[in-house]
């Protein structure tokens, strides 16, 4: 085992949380800043997310073709750049186009951690891998709102960027004398980059579709609680930038423990039950949040627990989706595991962003667009899985490739 790559991995993957999460607090002080509305500026969220989704199929190729190394440190220096692109936009499109090309960048990144795993280290390792580096990217969300708070008050907004593009520089210099080439020497590297003959057999497939289903609708509902949350808690409550960030720190440390706890839970229970659990817990959030805005508190502090409590349930669903539902719409895949891991990968990013890009079009109220998007959706998903003559999406299934 290559031990010495987990800390240079953890550097590479920390850039994608930390560009998602530690601008949050600064969202409200951004429209008025661009004289944009709360949606235009959430759409800076939505962007980041879909270019990531779709730098799956663009740039993991491109992993294979060049090499891992190469892919990284174009990643990097991508991300630095975007980042001062975005600390330094006069006009609110410029902003948007940082933010997509920081997605291209942080998703080149992530490639290059993940596939660097499947390099390096037998199964039994890569798990222990993927869990450190798992357990890094949950812990950011909890303390990067909070960093980003404070750089917010203390030198503007415009700050957080420039702290993005800074960590970019330190992880450019480790990475560029640390991090080796770990492509294997037998990777085929042949052929067009982009084939349709590659996608065609796994986007036919009906059972990874309803479990990719699964993981963007859950996706779908994080990335609105996400960019609804400091609309509506700093702009519409009136709740500090800190006490915005020490809320939502809670929930994410709520889900730090949940993805700790998740693989008990799952492994004595099994992944499709696991996938009920995690659907019912997110509908149930859902209507709580519904009950609370109805009979709840309506200003301050208690308002703004009252919005975000029902969010814990949320992310409990959350970190115990993904893993079950990833295993099981890869579970029929072999020598396609890769492609398939892609398009899972494409369609929970890009295809998340794209639903809560729609419900960000309406004039739904911040508690009621997220309780749509995940009681809804979650409801129909779990409809399916009650239907016997629908088994062939839901049930178990063996590897067929």
């Amino acid at each position: 085992m290559r031990r010495n790559l987990l800390p240079l991995l953890m550097f590479m993957v920390l850039l994608s949380p930390l560009a998602i999460d530690i601008y949050l607090p600064s969202m409200p002080t951004m429209a008025l800043d661009y004289g944009v509305s709360n949606s235009e500026v959430q759409s800076t969220l939505v962007l980041f997310l879909f270019a990531m989704g779709v730098g799956q199929i663009l740039i993991g190729p491109l992993a294979d073709r060049f090499g891992r190394r190469p892919v990284a440190l174009f990643g990097i220096v991508l991300y630095g750049i975007s980042s001062l692109l975005g600390a330094y936009a006069v006009e609110f499109e410029l902003l948007q186009i940082a933010r997509v090309f920081q997605g291209l960048a942080a998703c080149s990144t992530s490639i290059v951690v993940f596939s660097a795993v499947r390099d390096c280290y037998d199964r039994k390792q890569s798990v222990s891998m993927y869990s450190y580096l798992n357990g890094a990217i949950c812990v950011v969300p909890a303390l990067a709102p909070t960093l980003g708070g404070l750089l917010a008050l203390q030198f503007g907004w415009r700050s957080t960027f420039i702290f993005m593009a800074i960590y970019a520089v330190i992880v450019l210099f480790i990475v560029g004398f640390r991090f080796p080439e770990t492509r294997p020497l037998n990777t085929d590297s042949t052929g067009p980059l982009y084939r349709w003959g590659r996608y065609k057999p796994v986007l036919g497939d009906a059972h990874f579709m309803f479990y990719a289903s699964c993981c963007m609708i859950a996706m779908a509902s994080i990335l609105c609680y996400v960019s609804y949350s400091p609309v509506w808690l700093i702009g519409h409550l009136g709740i500090s930038e800190l006490m915005f960030s020490g809320l939502f720190g809670v929930n994410a440390l709520v889900n730090v423990a949940a993805c700790f706890a998740a693989p008990v839970l799952i492994k004595r229970i099994g992944n499709r039950p696991g996938v009920i659990v995690a659907l019912s817990l997110m509908v149930l959030a859902a209507v709580v949040e519904v009950v609370l805005q109805l009979v709840g508190p309506e200003q301050g502090v208690a308002a703004g627990i009252a919005f975000m409590a029902p969010m814990m349930l949320l992310c409990v669903g959350f970190a115990l989706l993904l893993g079950p539902a990833t295993s099981m719409a890869l579970s029929a895949f072999g020598e396609r595991a890769g492609t398939a891991t892609a398009m899972l990968g494409c369609m929970q990013m890009s295809g998340a962003s794209i639903l809560t890009a729609l419900i960000q079009l309406t004039d739904i109220p911040a508690p009621y667009a997220i309780a749509l998007v995940m009681g809804g959706l979650c409801s129909v998903l779990l409809a399916i899985m009650a239907m016997n003559r629908l088994s062939h999406l839901h049930q178990e299934q063996l590897q067929h490739d």
